[in-house]
């Protein structure tokens, strides 16, 4: 009972709302302000018992092919062609328009099965509207109120007989076994698609880096929307791919300016969706620009990413515009390690995202990264390395008495966190941590990724600590019976 629906529709007439009602979540971002989709977000939609794929779409506008609009029509009709439903939405309290009529004209030479939904139905204000939607020729109109979650039982019921259809089709196209066994010489050969959990990759940089044309140029496809201006991309948009049998979820974010040049409600939307997709990513993917690396706000992307506990590789974009790429590139590593210390030896890789060259590398670098992330390293090999380290560089001695490194282990991966009992922990100063953090880094091949260091005192671990001696009461209540008895 899968399927794939559109919304549909001019602009600011509810279709994130509707969006953000089916998937159960505020995925999309809302504002008043009209033309704030650009891009083709997909969610997992529930409606009843039905489960389906829902697709939000830019708002549908007149305009040249080498404009924005324009751009974001052809997304939008890309969106039409690929869906099994639209859902055709307009603003009941305005009418039908001039643009509802051209939007419906579409959807009758692209559409295979739509239903004309008339949001902001609320009220007798909305009546006309509803009234004028028949005059659109695509069926009996529903009156739906996103915001408030009314008339979603008229779309289910809408919903439910082309549900089927799409069911009994899949039953005919599915092949009659999904198991295929071969145990004639007492080999079995036996294929059951398990689903693994993606690999979660988070685009990140300033505006204008080149992130959703690379998520394009590695897609083979032009899923996301591009061009010259920038700013284009306005909320994280995720998108499913393989990587030679790697399943990867990869998110485009919104560009990052610096937090005072964010004025207006609508960016500062989009970066905090940005800054979501980097706490709930596995690899976070730093994209400059190669003629300006290494800017202030790029070195503080990469500082939250590793605050935020994530593997980072840094991808340097626009490498086919560069002449002298040799000696470029060896000051773009210079720079790295003097600028990003707390990410010592992090992945750099050059790319063109236009022409594609470099793609592998990247992919091969975010792979490692991931691995690096997930490392486990046995408590037997740590302790003889820290024993190695203690010998070559004692740890400090405050007021006379020196710390004492008792032993280590690894506490957690995602990133390596490691915990060491030692005497006196709150007077390890930063200096020796870091010479243990980069002997880690150096020793067990974790380059780049963020590792977490603790010191603790075996005290901090007694449960009886703080609680003074004293006789337990009930052998007090004994010895003064006794006493008593005497």
């Amino acid at each position: 009972m899968s399927f794939t629906l559109a919304i549909v529709g001019r602009p600011n007439v509810g279709k994130s709302t509707l969006f953000n009602r089916l998937v159960g979540k505020r995925l999309a971002l809302v504002d008043d302000q009209p033309g704030v989709t650009r891009d083709l977000r997909e969610g997992a939609a529930r409606l009843g018992d039905l489960r389906f794929t829902v697709i939000d779409t830019a708002g549908l506008e007149e305009a040249t092919d080498d404009t924005l609009q324009g751009r974001m029509r052809k997304l939008t009709e890309r969106a039409v062609d690929m869906a099994d439903v639209c859902v055709f939405m307009i603003d009941a309290r305005v009418g039908v328009t001039p643009v509802d009529e051209a939007v419906a004209d579409i959807l009758r030479k692209r559409g295979r099965n739509v239903i004309v939904a008339a949001n902001k139905s609320e009220g007798r204000a909305a009546d006309g509207g509803v009234i004028e939607a028949y005059s659109l020729g695509l069926g009996e109109p529903i009156r739906l109120s996103a915001e408030h979650g009314e008339g979603l039982n008229d779309l289910y019921a809408q919903l439910l007989p082309l549900s089927e259809q799409f069911s009994e089709r899949d039953r005919t196209d599915t092949p009659e076994t999904d198991v295929s066994v071969d145990d004639e010489d007492g080999d079995d050969d036996i294929r059951v698609p398990t689903p693994d959990k993606p690999l979660q990759v988070a685009v990140v940089g300033r505006p204008n880096a080149g992130k959703s044309t690379l998520i394009n140029k590695l897609l083979g496809e032009d899923r996301l929307l591009t061009g010259p201006e920038a700013g284009i991309t306005r909320d994280a948009i995720s998108v499913q791919m393989d990587w030679n049998g790697l399943p990867v979820r990869i998110f485009d974010t919104a560009g990052m300016r610096k937090k005072a040049k964010v004025q207006e409600k609508l960016e500062k939307l989009s970066v905090s969706d940005g800054l979501r997709a980097v706490k709930f990513a596995e690899v976070v993917v730093v994209l400059l620009d190669a003629a300006i690396p290494f800017e202030q706000q790029d070195l503080r992307i990469a500082d939250l990413a590793e605050r935020e506990g994530r593997a980072v590789v840094i991808a340097v974009n626009k490498w086919d515009a560069e002449d002298d790429k040799s000696e470029k590139l060896k000051m773009l590593r210079e720079e790295c390690a003097r600028l990003l210390p707390q990410l010592r030896g992090v992945p750099l890789v050059t790319v063109s995202a236009l022409t594609g060259k470099g793609l592998d590398r990247l992919q091969q670098a975010i792979e490692r990264a991931y691995d690096v992330w997930n490392t486990r390293v046995t408590t037997a090999k740590l302790n003889q390395w820290l024993s190695g380290m203690v010998e070559a560089h004692p740890p400090p001695a405050p007021s006379g008495r020196r710390i004492k490194l008792r032993y280590m282990t690894q506490a957690k991966t995602r990133p390596p966190g490691f915990v060491v009992m030692c005497s006196n922990p709150e007077k390890m100063g930063a200096s020796y941590s870091r010479y243990l953090v980069n002997g880690l880094r150096d020793t067990f091949h974790m380059p780049g990724t963020p590792i977490r260091l603790y010191m603790r005192s075996q005290s901090d671990a007694n449960p009886y600590k703080n609680r003074t001696k004293s006789t337990p009461s009930r052998l007090r209540k004994h010895l003064g019976k006794g006493r008593a008895d005497t």
